[in-house]
C-alpha cells in the first residue's frame, strides 16, 4: 500500500519536503539516505503517520527491524485508526500478537482499490476466486443430486460483484455487504444485487435475519478475518436448513493463523475445519486451490463447502 502524507503537524513544509526528498531516494535505490531523511521528517513532524511508516519500511528493507518496530509503533501514535496498517507489520514481525486488521485501513485500502480493483485483481494477479467458487457448488449440487438453484444468496466482501456475476444465473436474489463505500459503490452499477450493505463482515451479518438465506459466498474476503468462527457461527444462523456456505481463503502448512507476506491472514486447515464445526456446518468439502498469483507464483488456498443441517 503507498504511503501518501497524513496529519501534517501545522502545515510543516520542511518535514514535508523531506518526505518527499526521501521517497525520491527510496525510488532511486538509496535506502539508507532515504531512511535518514525519513527518520528526519518524522522527527520534525511528530504526527506525521506516512513519515513514521514509511521509516518502518525502509528500516525492514534494511533489515533493521528493532527500529522498524520502534517507527511503526510511532505510526500507530500518530494516527490511532491506523489506515497504513502499522498493526500489521508489527504482527508479521511478531512485536503484537495476531489481532483484527485496522478497519480505517482495510476501508482505506479498497477505497484506493477500487476504481482499478477488476482489472489489477483478474488481468495482472490471474485470479479466479468466483470461478473456483462455483465450480465447487455446482460439483457439491451434482454429488448430491442437488439443484444448482438457489432463491436467495447473502455475498460477504463482496466488492465489486465478481462472485454475484459468477452466480447470477444460480441465484434469483444477492445481498452484498463490503466494509469499503467505493466497492459498495461499483457492486451497485453492476445490476446484480437487490440490496447492498457497507459494513464489516460480522457486523453485516449480525444484522441480516434468521434463516433467511440458501446460500452465503465469500470469494477471498476473509483474509481479512484473523478468526473465522465468529463470523461462521453468522453464517449458520442466517442460512435456512440445508443452506450452503462456500468460501476460499489463502492457508499455509501449520494448524493455526498467521499474517502472509501479503499483510492478509492465512488459514490452516484445522483452523477453517474448526471454526466450521462451531458453527455447526457439516463439511462437505475443503480442498487446496490457488486463486491468484503473486510475483508469478501461486498463493496457496483452500475452497470450503459446507451445509447447515
Amino acid at each position: 500500500m503507498s504511503s501518501a502524507p497524513l496529519f501534517l503537524s501545522s502545515g510543516d513544509l520542511i518535514a514535508d519536503r523531506r518526505y518527499d526528498f526521501a521517497r525520491d531516494l527510496q525510488f532511486r535505490g538509496d535506502l539508507s539516505g532515504a531512511a535518514d531523511l525519513m527518520a528526519q521528517a518524522a522527527e520534525l513532524a511528530p504526527n506525521f503517520s506516512s513519515a513514521w511508516f514509511a521509516l518502518g519500511e525502509l528500516k525492514q528493507e534494511l533489515n533493521l527491524h528493532g527500529e522498524a518496530i520502534k517507527a511503526y509503533r510511532k505510526a500507530v501514535e500518530a494516527d490511532p485508526s491506523d489506515r497504513h496498517g502499522a498493526k500489521l507489520r508489527l504482527m508479521r514481525l511478531g512485536a503484537e500478537k495476531l489481532s483484527d486488521m485496522p478497519a480505517a485501513y482495510v476501508q482505506s485500502l479498497f477505497d484506493q482499490y477500487a476504481p482499478r480493483f477488476e482489472e489489477a485483481l483478474v488481468k495482472d494477479l490471474g485470479y479466479c476466486g468466483p470461478q473456483v467458487l462455483f465450480d465447487a457448488v455446482i460439483a457439491m449440487c451434482r454429488d448430491t443430486k442437488r439443484p444448482p438453484l438457489f432463491k436467495r444468496a447473502l455475498d460477504l466482501g463482496c466488492g465489486t460483484g465478481l462472485a454475484a456475476r459468477a452466480f447470477s444465473k444460480n441465484v434469483d436474489e444477492f445481498i452484498g455487504i463490503d466494509l469499503s463505500p467505493g466497492m459498495i459503490a461499483r457492486a451497485e452499477k453492476s445490476g446484480l444485487y437487490e440490496r447492498l450493505v457497507v459494513a464489516d463482515m460480522v457486523q453485516g451479518l449480525a444484522a441480516e435475519p434468521d434463516a433467511s438465506f440458501d446460500l452465503v459466498l465469500s470469494a477471498d474476503a476473509i483474509i481479512y478475518l484473523p478468526d473465522l468462527a465468529p463470523a461462521l457461527k453468522h453464517v449458520a444462523r442466517v442460512l435456512r436448513p440445508n443452506g450452503l456456505v462456500a468460501f476460499t481463503t489463502e492457508t499455509h502448512p501449520g494448524d493455526g493463523v498467521i499474517i502472509g507476506e501479503g499483510f492478509r491472514y492465512q488459514h490452516g486447515a484445522r483452523h477453517v475445519r474448526d471454526a466450521l464445526a462451531a458453527g455447526g456446518l457439516a463439511v462437505f468439502a475443503l480442498d487446496e486451490v490457488s486463486t491468484r498469483h503473486e510475483n508469478s507464483v501461486p498463493v496457496p488456498g483452500l475452497v470450503a463447502i459446507a451445509r447447515k443441517s
